[in-house]
């Protein structure tokens, strides 16, 4: 890993929770004897405790999930579908080696379902994560054909983002022909995915999957107080939201060739 992927990746670590909040009460204690000190603790507590609860994660995710776009219905003149990768699970011993995350799974899963009613050639996804034996893109692919049979026309195996899933596998498709796909991705993360796709030069016909604000039950009182689930659905909506504003502040301000 070099200097300035490590960099990114601390610096994304730290604006997420729960290091976001973690990182503001250590600094107050760093600096207790200042007057400010109370206040940024106190705001490093609440923001912790907020970031907690399922009313703030679901308005979150729900934020994201609103601009996915509806359940797919017709592929619109789609050439192709891509599956992204979500990670892997590594080493399990009762599947003899690396499999599918449950991310990844759900997005195969789906991915699946309309391979068989479209009849549209596959691609997947999803370099080789440290220490796995193989890429995710070739564990999706083994998945789909052993347990879905579905068979996998493309992998594309180097990638190590979202970014570079859309780069990469953008130009696979390019030289087969392709222009307009079907991209297969949780509904949360479809906003960001969808306008990498479209920024590397293909279009996109969104296929969204796993909403999680979907059929939610009403609010109740156990809503409003901090839950271990809620802390990880904002990390993921907040994830998913800064993002969208570096690819608004880069990507997307490059002009065009």
């Amino acid at each position: 890993m070099s200097a300035a992927w490590f960099l990114k990746d601390l610096l994304v670590i730290l604006l997420l929770p729960p290091a976001n909040g973690l990182l503001l009460i250590c600094l107050a204690g760093l600096w207790r004897r200042r007057r400010w000190a109370f206040g940024l603790a106190a705001f490093g507590t609440a923001l912790l405790v907020l970031q907690s609860l399922p009313l703030v994660a679901g308005a979150l995710m729900a934020s994201l999930e609103e601009r996915a776009g509806p359940v797919l219905q017709n592929t619109d003149g789609a050439q192709a579908i891509v599956v992204l990768s979500s990670g892997l699970e590594l080493d399990q011993p009762e599947y003899g080696g690396d499999t599918a995350g449950e991310r990844t799974l759900l997005r195969l899963r789906y991915g699946a379902l309309l391979a068989k009613r479209f009849d549209l050639p596959l691609l997947v996804t999803g370099g080789r994560p440290k220490n796995a034996t193989q890429t995710e893109a070739a564990v999706m692919a083994d998945i789909l054909e052993r347990e879905f049979a579905v068979k996998v026309r493309w992998q594309e195996g180097e990638s190590r983002n979202t970014a570079e899933n859309a780069s990469l596998s953008a130009a696979i498709l390019r030289a087969a022909g392709i222009r307009r796909v079907v991209l297969v991705t949780q509904a949360f993360h479809m906003p960001r995915a969808a306008r990498l796709f479209r920024a590397a030069g293909l279009e996109v016909v969104p296929a969204p999957t796993h909403f999680k604000t979907a059929g939610r039950s009403p609010l109740g009182p156990l809503d409003l107080l901090p839950q271990s689930n809620a802390l990880r659905n904002s990390y993921f909506a907040l994830h998913e939201w800064l993002g969208i504003a570096w690819l608004a502040l880069t990507v997307e301000r490059t002009p065009a060739r």
